[in-house]
C-alpha cells in the first residue's frame, strides 16, 4: 500500500505564492505520473497539471503560466509552486500518483490541504 502525506496548504493574499509538497511511501517499485487535484467549493474535482515519469509537465489552461509541478524521483516526492494566485484558485488540492508496488499497480491519493485565497 503507497501513502501520500501532503503539505503546504495555507492562506494567502491574492498575488501571493504557495508551494505544496507531496511524498510517497510504501512499498514502490516504480512511479509513472504524478499530478495535482483540485476541489473548488460545491464543484467537482478538477485536474491541475501533471508531469510523466520523464519529466513532461502539462496544465489546466487556468494555470498554466502560474503554476509549476516538478518531481524528485529520488524521494518520491511532486511539488506544485503556485504564483499569481487568485480568489479563484481557493479549493482542497490533492495530489495523486500512479505506479506499481512489484506485480500491482497502485493509484493513490493524497489526503487534501486547503488553499484559501482572500484579502
Amino acid at each position: 500500500q503507497v501513502q501520500l502525506v501532503e503539505s503546504g496548504g495555507g492562506l494567502v493574499q491574492p498575488g501571493g505564492s504557495l508551494r505544496l509538497s507531496c511524498a510517497a511511501s510504501g512499498y514502490i517499485f516504480s512511479i509513472s505520473d504524478m499530478g495535482w487535484y483540485r476541489q473548488p467549493p460545491g464543484k467537482q474535482r478538477e485536474l491541475v497539471a501533471g508531469i510523466t515519469s520523464g519529466g513532461s509537465p502539462y496544465y489546466a489552461d487556468s494555470v498554466n503560466g502560474r503554476f509549476t509541478i516538478s518531481r524528485d524521483n529520488a524521494k518520491n516526492t511532486v511539488y506544485l509552486q503556485m504564483n499569481s494566485l487568485r480568489p479563484e484558485d481557493t479549493a482542497v488540492y490533492y495530489c495523486n500518483v500512479r505506479g506499481r508496488g512489484g506485480l500491482s499497480p497502485f493509484d493513490s491519493w493524497g489526503q487534501g490541504t486547503q488553499v484559501t485565497v482572500s484579502s
